[in-house]
């Protein structure tokens, strides 16, 4: 595991899985093993608490490529799922991160040819996402960035209504965020504007996100982001 990047086993393991999403993300294969190049499979601790907080983005090549998902991949985000549920007093972020992951393993499994299975099930609602309508811009931003997973395309949620509602306050963070230096936030941001679209024409959003990438690309999860924007808004502009 590369550890020359991360200060820590868990943040070594992030980065990895965040890398090897990346580089499918970039050739679209459908059966590539985000979780096997890493080095991960459902028995290593660390790396099943790694696919935690990658969340639902594990799968994101499956999700934008519309393919099927490696099955190892699949049992490791199911094992995360179920390995780390929210506690009671957990953030209304890390609630909807994990509704996410099973919103999207079930997605998954109901698709037509897709092998392997998920311990995953039930019925479930989504968490209240009430808080984010009358959030400050600046701390709406901050939240949307952080759950920047659930900008995917056919995946409804309140929080993406809430996105859409507020294009202009998102547009106003990724400014701020690239002012600051926030590379991880302005990605999560972009990649929002570039799911709901609305943003006004004046943001620059595409050389925006370019800027955003070659200062922050030492961050495989600012590049997962910024990757995961443009293959949306190339979708959109088809």
């Amino acid at each position: 595991m590369d550890q020359t990047h991360a200060s820590s086993p868990l943040a070594g393991a992030v980065h990895d899985l965040a890398t090897e999403v990346v580089l499918a993300l970039r050739s679209g294969d459908h059966l590539a093993t985000v979780c096997g190049a890493a080095g991960i499979d459902e028995e290593n601790r660390t790396g099943i608490a790694a696919a935690r907080v990658i969340g639902a983005d594990l799968l994101l090549p499956s999700v934008l490529y519309g393919r099927h998902p490696h099955p190892g991949d699949v049992a490791v985000l199911d094992r995360a799922v179920r390995e780390f549920p929210p506690k009671p007093d957990a953030p209304a972020a890390t609630a909807w991160s994990h509704w996410h992951m099973i919103s999207t393993l079930q997605r998954m499994a109901q698709s037509p040819g897709t092998t392997g299975t998920t311990g995953t099930s039930g019925s479930f609602e989504e968490p209240d996402a009430a808080w984010l309508e009358q959030a400050p811009w600046q701390s709406f931003t901050h939240q949307l960035s952080v759950l920047a997973p659930l900008a995917v395309p056919a995946a409804p949620s309140a929080v993406q209504r809430a996105a859409v509602a507020r294009a202009v306050d998102l547009a106003r963070g990724f400014v701020r965020a690239v002012r600051r230096r926030d590379w991880l936030q302005a990605a999560g941001a972009g990649r929002w504007l570039a799911a709901i679209g609305g943003e006004p024409a004046t943001l620059g959003l595409e050389r925006g996100l370019d800027f955003v990438e070659l200062m922050g690309g030492h961050d495989p999860r600012v590049t997962l982001h910024v990757r995961a924007a443009r293959l949306m808004a190339e979708a959109r502009a088809r």
